[in-house]
């Protein structure tokens, strides 16, 4: 066993020497879990509000505010487009949830996913440099059923204060009203990280798995196993990016997607699933273990494993087979035992395993290049292109079979996100200002550069206290007695 540090750099050589790959794996999950609730609960959470303008003598207090604010009011009701400029709208996002559909944890009620959503916000601040708010809200209507055109209403009513807005954990069919109504209806970008963020990252995977075992993406045959909000929309990205629908078939937990499936078609409200449906899986299959025969990718975003994909399905897939096991927080399959199996190339959504394609790579360069031409909408080209920016930024790097995507650490690759997102709003004519690509990259750089000094500075001082050896010492006691 190593020694613990905090930068927890040495995860795997935490536990005992005699410990099997997947003892490892499940202890692992079980400490950073327990280490989680330690964390929180001694910082109170992960996110507070501080100025960004100085106090040089008593009447700036009249400055920021009354009498001399009552010129910001005027300015912004004769202009409401100077609340960009005049305000922190411009670099600020709603991160809205009603907590049904918590990480793999389910409806936690609305507070439950107040930690997922302040985690949002850190990372925005953190990867993009972008100010997040965390608002989880009661879906609940009169009749005790989670009501989608409450989550609208609440949106429409809160966007004058914010430049964008981040849904989060809505579950499914509800969350496809909601984002599909925002996106037509709201005045700023509504993107929902869950469905879209999850497609930008893993076609940005895909495009590199896929330049590995050269492969054509018109020419994979893929399979997709869960069909949530996730799923449905990687592959509807994946199509516009040049994928045969054809050559795909999507799996929920009753089969196949096709034709067929009349309870699907007969439930207006899943009528994003009914469009897959109607375009792929022509062959009509339902059975899992027959349509991973002969597939060069299986996609899987369903329910954690790690038994959830079979050993013996991949067995069967193509030559050079690659195998997205991204179910949180435990992979469907761990990536040794897919790679036992025959994968080539194995991706999860988590930061311990080679290849992690998680949102977090995505969202906040997006959500920055959109806010930095104030952006009325994200667009599928918007998200299409931060998926390609993500991809080339690795390519460049040189790509391999453990190496498909930037890891979050490599903070350049925000910036050039942002920048191609930005470009291709103004390209998609929803930017309300256009600017160059090397203004918003060089703007999203030194914001990321100027929140890490901050963070950095607010350790060193202490204001940020200094957790101590103690606290990891508990969680990985508790994850080794129980995997033991």
């Amino acid at each position: 066993m190593a020694k613990l540090d905090l930068s927890m750099s040495n995860l795997d050589e935490m536990f005992p020497e005699n410990f099997s790959q997947e003892q490892i794996a499940k202890g692992k999950t079980i400490f950073l879990k327990e280490l989680a609730y330690l964390a929180h609960q001694f910082y109170g959470g992960k996110q507070m509000t501080i100025p960004k303008a100085g106090i040089y003598g008593f009447n700036w207090f009249n400055v920021w505010y009354t009498p001399g604010v009552s010129k910001i009011s005027t300015t912004i009701r004769d202009d409401n487009n100077a609340s960009f400029s005049l305000s922190n709208r411009s670099n600020l996002v709603a991160v809205v949830s009603d907590s049904t559909r918590v990480l793999g944890d389910g409806d936690c009620t609305p507070p439950g996913g107040l930690g997922v959503m302040e985690g949002k916000a850190y990372l925005m601040k953190y990867l993009g440099g972008v100010d997040g708010v965390a608002l989880c809200v009661d879906s609940y209507n009169d009749a005790g059923e989670h009501d989608p055109d409450k989550i609208i209403e609440f949106v429409k009513m809160l966007q004058p204060s914010f430049g964008a807005v981040n849904l989060e954990d809505i579950s499914q069919p509800n969350c496809y009203k909601v984002l599909d109504t925002l996106r037509e209806e709201c005045d700023i970008p509504v993107w929902h990280d869950d469905a879209q963020g999850t497609g930008c990252v893993t076609l940005a995977g895909l495009i590199n798995a896929l330049r590995i075992v050269n492969k054509p993406m018109s020419e994979a045959k893929i399979v997709y196993y869960g069909a949530g909000a996730s799923n449905t929309t990687i592959a509807r990205l994946i199509i516009r990016a040049g994928g045969d629908p054809e050559k795909m078939m999507l799996f929920d937990s009753r089969g196949g997607l096709h034709t067929g499936r009349e309870d699907i078609k007969a439930d207006p409200r899943f009528y994003r699933k009914w469009e897959l449906c109607e375009s792929t899986n022509p062959k009509k299959i339902d059975d899992i273990a027959e349509a991973m025969k002969g597939a060069d990718v299986l996609i899987a975003l369903s329910k954690p494993g790690p038994d959830t994909v079979k050993p013996s399905w991949i067995g069967s897939m193509a030559d050079k087979a690659v195998v997205f096991a991204c179910a949180n927080p435990v992979p469907e399959i761990y990536p040794y035992a897919a790679k036992e199996a025959g994968a080539y190339i194995v991706a999860t959504g988590r930061g311990d395993f080679p290849n992690q394609v998680n949102n977090s790579l995505g969202f906040p360069g997006i959500l920055k290049g959109a806010l930095s031409v104030r952006a009325r909408k994200i667009t599928d080209e918007m998200a299409i292109a931060a998926a390609e920016a993500v991809a080339n930024y690795a390519e460049k790097k040189g790509i391999n079979p453990d190496y498909i995507m930037p890891t979050m650490d490599e903070t350049e690759v925000f910036a050039h996100e942002a920048a191609d997102v930005a470009m291709m709003a103004i390209k998609n004519d929803v930017a309300r200002i256009k600017r160059t690509r090397e203004d918003v990259y060089n703007e999203t750089l030194a914001g990321i550069k100027e929140t890490r000094a901050i963070i950095d500075l607010l350790m060193k001082e202490k204001f940020i206290k200094k957790p101590g050896i103690d606290m990891l010492e508990k969680a990985l006691k508790i994850a080794i007695d129980t995997v033991k």
